[in-house]
């Protein structure tokens, strides 16, 4: 419209020029919006980037099985197997399963990423190997697995020079959202691989460690054998065919290792092997596994005739629980010493070897200057420390070798971390397992190829590997000890081998430990719990005439107290540590004062009766009671205060002792009885009675004296009465016996005289009782008790 305005022939304006430009545009955009709106065809980055998008979204999982040979060589062919699975809710078409060859990995920290991300299709390099070494699926239903084996030459990979490769398994396919093939799943892995034999091998140290939890309890049998008892049959598990220690033992049995022991477990085995109990609740019953303990420890001493021997101090103390909680503790140390003194007397009666005695191996390796002079402070001169603790800090571009002097005299053995934590983890499913072996293996061979320098290397993995980590070790071990890059070491050699100059010797300081694993550490509390223990445990022993029945069970209890086993597990230390000075408490219990009731004291002088009573099965003595009186001024007890007597009782028995009292005045006085050691312990309760005192005066005492008088006079007047009446009747008997002999013999047959002789009468059978004839006997004392309370002997 403003255009008509304008007169032909003339130009418009620039305000009308604005105002047309504007209109036109404000006209176009309805158009513009329609145009947005249809389809456009795909470029192929678009595509790509969709696919790639999709991917991501864990369409079909690939597990990777086997991987053999783990690390080929020329001339050898590879063999994959698996699974797929298509966790997506559309079914796969047209899917075969491929493998892949990326490009070599030159660093460790390579080998770290590509194991992160190892079903990441975002970092896919490498092209699919093809051809025949595929297989094919016509579709993946959603949710069902279906299997893979795929067997490739070496030679068809184009490896290049000795490194580690990246390898993959993929798997591609459409879906009816995408039909078009794209990669839907992948697993990536490592193949290591030497070309040829090697110019330096590594010389590699790998701990093979049997130690398990605390399984034996303070507790024994009171017969001669003193039969030990078991918190439970998981030890008997462990070692029966196809338990975890069945498996370390029977796999480490063919590899060339440095067996790490803990003497505990081997007593605890051997202490299987006889007659045994297993606590079931308050009660025990017979263990039944003394085959199984016997076939086992037969094998580990088979197995280790040839090879060395790490021990641990008994039951592996947790040293760096020790050392940041137990050292303010009053003989914390000394039961570390204990524990390393022991080993001796255990590891070699038992598998007839000479262990290495020596190291010390501290919670993954962690140490701070605390934790070392705590594992030294026993004896042990090298620490088994690990490189993610005591971590190189001068820039060197390779893996030192393991030895290097930290002050002191004492040596840190570094375990390289990444090969000590290959086999972390649930390794129960084989792909699991497959990848950690091959992990393993590729950081191996990184690490041979850093220099051409020799280098001694030691792997020092968890401490109680599951029957499945185990599996895995083995294999991986298997395959490194037949590879050309690698060859064993014993541990002693590699803490022997001269340090690395450039490598580091400084310990981190104690703030630079693991919180994570300061979580995990006894506290304080438990060891304060120990010192009450042993405590106790030295004031019993001085009283008993066999010691060691009692000292060896619960010096070794407290070992385990102290144990690394405990980490993550507060809930049945405390319930462990609590039974076992329950039960020393019972213990002491059996050697106790009967409880007295209330003694009556009738007179100035008489004796008290304490009982001692000894339920254990062996004699005890040392021991002193000690009777006070609290009223000192109305009763002294043998002339003093207090007074005391020794104690010595034969096994479940009871001995009473007598205490010489005096009373000075009449009421009630109050008595204590109480056990003593020789050195002035307490032991025990004590037993506290009182003691009435009813003092006589002295009328009363002349008032009985005349009674006692009196009785000794009648009783000479009768016995004088008696002897004349005796007398008098053997004169009468004698001048009859005259008279009838002048008479003559007596006439029966008189009437008379025939009644006289069968009424029997006699002359004087009539006569009245003389008063000086005998009285009747008194009637025996009762027998009834004479009144409540005990009464004491006079």
């Amino acid at each position: 419209m403003a255009e008509a305005a304008d007169f032909q022939g003339t130009s418009a304006s620039p305000a009308r020029r604005w105002l047309r430009r504007t209109g036109a545009l404000l006209a176009g955009l309805p158009l513009l919006a329609g145009l947005c709106q249809l389809p456009a065809a795909p470029s192929a980055d678009a595509t790509e980037q969709t696919a790639t998008q999709a991917a991501d979204s864990g369409t079909v999982s690939v597990a990777l099985d086997t991987l053999s040979p783990s690390a080929p060589t020329d001339g050898d062919t590879l063999t994959v197997s698996g699974t797929v699975t298509n966790n997506g809710k559309q079914t796969v078409t047209d899917a075969h399963v491929g493998l892949r060859v990326g490009p070599e990995l030159t660093t460790r920290s390579a080998i770290d990423r590509t194991a992160k991300d190892s079903s990441d299709l975002q970092g896919i390099t490498g092209s699919e190997v093809g051809g025949k070494y595929v297989e094919k699926f016509a579709k993946l239903t959603p949710g069902v697995a279906q299997r893979f084996s795929l067997s490739v030459p070496v030679d068809e990979l184009d490896l290049g020079d000795s490194g580690v490769y990246q390898f993959a398994v993929s798997l591609s396919g459409e879906t009816s959202a995408q039909p078009w093939e794209q990669v839907l799943g992948v697993q990536r892995t490592f193949l290591p691989w030497q070309s040829g034999e090697a110019g330096t091998k590594t010389r590699t140290t790998y701990l093979w460690p049997l130690i398990s939890t605390a399984h034996m309890t303070a507790e024994t049998g009171s017969n001669e054998q003193q039969t030990p008892v078991f918190l439970n049959d998981d030890l008997a598990k462990e070692i029966s065919p196809g338990g975890r220690l069945d498996q370390m033992l029977s796999l480490g049995k063919n590899l060339d290792v440095t067996w790490v022991i803990d003497p505990d477990l081997l007593a605890s085995v051997d202490a299987m092997t006889r007659p045994y109990e297993v606590r079931t609740g308050d009660t025990t019953r017979a263990g039944t596994y003394q085959t199984v303990a016997k076939q086992w420890l037969a094998e580990l001493q088979k197995a280790v005739e040839d090879k060395e021997v790490v021990a641990l101090p008994f039951a592996d103390p947790d040293l760096a629980s020790l050392a940041h909680n137990g050292t303010s503790v009053t003989g914390s140390l000394s039961h570390l010493k204990e524990a390393t003194d022991v080993v001796a007397n255990t590891v070699e009666p038992i598998l007839h070897v000479k262990p290495v005695t020596d190291f010390a191996w501290p919670v993954d390796g962690a140490v701070d200057p605390s934790i070392v002079k705590v594992a030294t402070s026993a004896g042990a001169d090298k620490v088994i420390a690990r490189s993610d603790s005591l971590q190189e800090t001068g820039g060197l571009p390779y893996a030192p070798s393991a030895a290097r002097p930290i002050g002191g005299g004492t040596t840190a053995v570094v375990a390289d971390a990444r090969l000590s934590t290959a086999f972390q983890g649930d390794l129960t499913r084989a792909s699991a397992a497959t990848l950690a072996v091959q992990r393993f293996l590729a950081q191996s061979l990184a690490l041979n190829l850093q220099t051409n320098n020799q280098r001694s290397i030691v792997v020092a993995p968890q401490r109680m590997p599951t029957a499945g980590q185990a599996q895995a070790m083995a294999e991986a071990l298997t395959a490194l000890q037949s590879d050309d890059w690698s060859e064993s070491q014993e541990l002693t050699a590699a803490a022997a081998v001269k340090p690395d100059p450039a490598a580091t010797t400084k310990v981190p300081s104690r703030s630079a430990y693991p919180s994570s694993l300061r979580k995990q550490e006894l506290p304080r509390t438990a060891f304060a719990q120990i010192a009450t223990t042993q405590e106790k445990l030295d004031n019993f022993k001085v009283v008993l005439s066999d010691q060691s029945r009692v000292v060896t069970p619960f010096g070794r209890a407290m070992n385990r107290e102290m144990s690394t086993s405990w980490r993550g597990r507060a809930t049945e230390a405390t319930g462990f540590r609590g039974d076992v000075a329950a039960y020393l408490d019972e213990l002491s219990d059996q050697v106790k004062l009967i409880k007295k009731s209330e003694t009556k004291l009738s007179g100035r002088s008489a004796t008290i009766p304490v009982t001692v009573q000894n339920n254990l099965v062996q004699g005890v003595d040392h021991l002193v009671l000690r009777l006070t009186s609290l009223s000192p001024k109305r009763l002294e007890i043998g002339g003093e205060a207090y007074t005391e007597q020794p104690v010595e009782i034969s096994g479940s028995r009871s001995q009473t002792v007598k205490f010489t009292t005096t009373a000075n005045a009449n009421g009630r006085a109050t008595v204590v009885a109480q056990l003593y050691t020789e050195d002035g312990q307490a032991y025990g309760d004590p037993v506290t009675f009182d003691v009435k005192v009813t003092e006589f005066t002295a009328t009363v005492m002349l008032v009985i004296g005349g009674g006692v008088l009196l009785l000794v006079l009648a009783g000479f007047r009768m016995y004088t009465q008696r002897k004349r009446a005796a007398a008098r009747e053997a004169e009468e008997e004698d001048s009859e016996a005259a008279g009838e002999a002048a008479r003559g013999p007596k006439n029966l047959d008189s009437p008379e005289d025939r009644l006289k002789e069968e009424s029997g009468t006699r002359p004087g059978a009539d006569d009245p009782e003389q008063p000086s004839d005998p009285t009747a006997d008194t009637a025996a004392e009762s027998n009834d008790p004479s009144g409540t309370g005990e009464r004491v002997n006079r």
